[in-house]
């Protein structure tokens, strides 16, 4: 006969572990820090020059009150200092004082602040937050925007009826530049149309992180899919509508990457995984070779110059020319140029718009670093490259269990770095404000933990995804 016992064998049911609301608090302000980076030039747009500096000094301040007690208290974990990406803080330190000998001194110590304020909120949200994390932060910040993109976009064709200009000013009457616009009413006439960030270049970008960031969580099987599904719709649809041809080759690029990490995860010998490496990295090569001789016909098939626009005979050329006065140490740090300084003011004119910067990162650090920071640069990429790649094809492994699934989150970083490359090669923005937020984001996250979800923090309930209690 059955009996009542007070000694049962399961454990009584327990509430799931929820995160605290100082850590929810947390995330959302790292979701605005994403958020004003990635859209500065909304930031700018809306407000001004004074406005957009006081917003960034506003959250690096509020980023330091909130990272110093963090450290001394040692929470969520003790920051690794000997993990911290040094060429990439090498560089910074480079540029600070590059004031020295920088023929703008203005622009160096006006943007070398804003490169320090960049670094520091990317080592904090490395540290406070896990890989799982960061990717949803990523996310939230991108729907911000593209949902944003969209709103103004319907405003200013549905209500406006016509171009809006920065700070809601007035279009005057007469000709003007489309570049001057902040949008330009091109939603439903097949144009470029442009969202917040008041730039095709830059939404078109910001559309492909999305996608990737999107598609990661999607094949991470986060919750509401189909709402992901369909901001990934938005993100495609952004990225076509923007006509960028740096962005369709970035994406073309994260597509091979992609499938070359993924035959990889299944190649099960070594002799495999070389074989792959040699088809992967011979037909790269081929596959350069054609597109560099064949840049002619494949620009003009999206709209573009054999000069990259303009790039190789206005831009490159005079920057080369001023990087040769001081090969070494280069001129000075300014990354983004100040149109306003006597030294970049009218020195390359574009629609009738001075330039801000070299259009390739190479050139521009060389240029205002010299060889030192180029060397610097490279380290700092390099580096990220390598651990990213062997974070996403390496099964991940800390005991005797050498056959754990792999996690879709992995795939993230290799996909951002290569994006930063090869948009570097036709634009600076890899070095300065989001681009260089990524970079240091990403080293540091990946030298500190290389492992999702483990020696990243005790808290094993993270919403929106499934994780395993690790031993």
């Amino acid at each position: 006969m059955a009996q009542y016992t007070k000694h049962p064998v399961a454990p009584l049911p327990t509430a799931p572990e929820r995160e605290s609301t100082g850590h929810l608090l947390l995330r959302g302000y790292v979701i605005l820090v994403l958020f004003v980076a990635f859209a500065h030039s909304a930031v700018y747009n809306l407000l001004g020059v004074v406005g957009a500096a006081a917003v960034l000094a506003l959250f690096t301040v509020a980023t330091l009150a909130i990272g110093i007690p963090m450290l001394a208290r040692r929470r969520p974990q003790p920051f690794r200092w000997r993990r911290l990406p040094w060429a990439a803080l090498g560089y910074t330190a480079l540029a600070l004082v590059s004031v020295a000998w920088s023929q703008w001194r203005g622009p160096t110590i006006a943007t070398g602040l804003l490169l320090a304020a960049v670094t520091v909120n990317g080592l904090f949200i490395a540290h406070v937050l896990t890989w799982h994390e960061i990717v949803r932060a990523l996310s939230s910040a991108f729907k911000w925007i593209l949902g944003l993109s969209l709103a103004l976009e319907l405003w200013v064709s549905l209500v406006l009826h016509g171009p809006l200009l920065p700070n809601f000013v007035d279009v005057p009457d007469g000709e003007i530049d489309p570049q001057w616009y902040w949008v330009r009413d091109n939603l439903f006439d097949g144009g470029r149309i442009q969202g917040i960030v008041g730039n095709a270049n830059l939404l078109a970008i910001v559309s492909l992180f999305a996608l990737i960031t999107f598609g990661v969580l999607f094949a991470a099987r986060a919750r509401w899919r189909t709402t992901l599904a369909l901001w990934m719709i938005l993100a495609a649809y952004f990225l076509l509508r923007t006509s960028s041809a740096t962005a369709l080759v970035c994406a073309g690029a994260a597509v091979v990457v992609l499938v070359v990490a993924l035959v990889m995860r299944r190649a099960s010998t070594p002799s495999a995984r070389t074989r792959v490496y040699v088809v992967a990295i011979g037909s790269t090569v081929i596959v350069g070779a054609a597109v560099w001789l064949l840049r002619g016909p494949l620009l003009s098939l999206l709209g573009r110059s054999a000069d990259l626009t303009g790039r190789s005979e206005k831009i490159w050329t005079k920057v080369l020319e001023r990087a040769g006065e001081h090969p070494l140490f280069g001129n000075g740090f300014s990354s983004p140029w100040v149109p306003s300084d006597p030294a970049f003011d009218h020195w390359i004119v574009d629609h009738g718009i001075t330039v801000f910067h070299a259009h390739n990162m190479w050139l521009d650090v060389l240029l205002q670093l010299g060889v030192l920071g180029v060397v610097l640069m490279a380290v700092a990429y390099g580096s990220l490259l390598w651990r990213s790649w062997f974070f996403a094809v390496d099964r991940p492994r800390w005991d005797l269990d050498a056959h754990r699934p792999f996690s879709p989150i992995t795939l993230l970083p290799s996909l951002y770095t290569v994006v930063l490359l090869v948009q570097g090669l036709t634009e600076s923005t890899p070095i300065m404000l989001w681009g260089w937020l990524l970079l240091v984001l990403l080293s540091f996250k990946l030298k500190s933990v290389p492992l999702v979800g483990v020696g990243e923090r005790d808290l094993v309930f993270e919403r929106g995804t499934t994780q395993r209690r690790v031993p």
